[in-house]
């Protein structure tokens, strides 16, 4: 039998289910509008520089892009101040998240990660053969604490999502300077830092000065939330020299495609797309804070694009009813969450549709 073949433990995985794309839904249930805010996308799109860099790329596709996007790495580490050297594109970051456990993660060995937390962390943990240390939230809030204390000699990758994805809290400067400079120096701390743009404080961590310093500390970022590239998929990782050269050993040739280094070339140029999102997420977010705190709808103030939103019954039906009026959410339960939702912030009109289908759901259950 194929199970037979397979790879110690793959059976077992649970593997990641994003959210359901709009056409999907049309589809399915036969209707015309459809929103989506359940995958945390930028609902203004793309910079339109990006989308004119992708008009002109077009006619290039039937070449190779340069690989390792040598370009777009000379432009990342010019605006964060580290050496080219020190980056690393993925097709997503969650393909550097997978090679970060390939590269460095032998069968048996420990992987700390908060729980819940992004969901890619255990899955990539799972299929490289490492064993989870699963270390509950605190008050919605990494445990540091706990999380230094599970760390022993078998422990060789730590995971903090800063925001956490898909509660949207943060730890601050002063809560992980001491905790970094308490983990061994064995330990790689992956600094998964894909809402940062959307952060606004003044005391969320500087951490890149560890990655200066030559600590083994790996920083990721994304083009796909704030820029608008989801679709088509580029992360970037910020590392040592030395941790990067691993991560390019085990990356598969071209694994950035032209068209996404364009567009990121462009959005790197045009800041005022970031501030118009930032400024549009903020007014919104507030939106939504006080029609849920009128209605008594309990949530999680974010500091991302996104709310966890407390429902109190399990949400596959409730799920299920926002998408019978076109209204594309992401239910929890596979986070070990079964009461909650999380919502994308989106345009004015799309959370008005989304109280209103919330606001129909509670009055026909009451």
């Amino acid at each position: 039998m194929v199970r037979d073949l397979a790879k110690r433990g793959i059976s077992s995985l649970k593997p990641y289910i994003p959210g359901k794309p709009i056409e999907e839904v049309k589809r399915e249930l036969g209707l015309k509008e459809v929103i989506k805010l359940a995958s945390n996308e930028n609902p203004l799109g793309p910079s339109p520089l990006a989308v004119q860099a992708l008009r002109e790329a077009i006619s290039q596709v039937h070449l190779y892009p340069e690989d390792g996007g040598p370009q777009l790495r000379k432009a990342v580490a010019r605006r964060l101040g580290v050496s080219p050297q020190e980056v690393i594109l993925g097709n997503g970051s969650v393909e550097i998240i997978q090679a970060i456990n390939i590269a460095f993660l032998n069968p048996g060995e420990k992987v700390v990660i908060s729980d819940p937390s992004f969901a890619l962390y255990r899955i990539t943990t799972q299929a490289a053969g490492g064993e989870e240390v699963l270390i509950p939230l605190k008050d919605w809030r990494h445990d540091l604490e706990a999380m230094a204390k599970a760390v022993d000699g078998q422990t060789k990758l730590l995971f903090i999502d800063n925001p956490i994805n898909p509660v949207g809290t943060m730890v601050t400067r002063r809560e992980l300077e001491p905790f970094i400079e308490r983990v061994p120096e064995n330990l790689i701390v992956i600094l998964d830092e894909a809402y940062y743009e959307y952060q606004e404080r003044e005391d969320y961590p500087d951490s890149l000065k560890w990655v200066r310093q030559g600590l083994n500390v790996v920083v990721l970022r994304t083009f796909s939330k704030i820029y608008g590239l989801a679709g088509l998929r580029l992360g970037y990782g910020i590392a040592k020299k030395e941790i990067v050269e691993f991560l390019n050993q085990v990356r598969l040739p071209f694994n950035v495609n032209l068209l996404a280094l364009k567009a990121a070339m462009a959005c790197l140029e045009n800041e005022e797309h970031c501030l118009r999102t930032r400024k549009l997420n903020r007014k919104e977010k507030r939106f939504l804070y006080e029609q849920l705190d009128q209605m008594g709808v309990e949530y999680v103030p974010s500091e991302t694009n996104f709310i966890m939103i407390e429902l109190g019954q399990d949400t596959r039906t409730f799920f299920q009813e926002f998408l019978k009026q076109g209204v594309i959410v992401r239910p929890l339960g596979g986070y070990g969450l079964p009461t909650k939702i999380r919502l994308t912030v989106g345009k004015r009109q799309e959370n008005e549709a989304f109280i209103r289908s919330l606001k129909r759901i509670i009055r026909k259950r009451s």
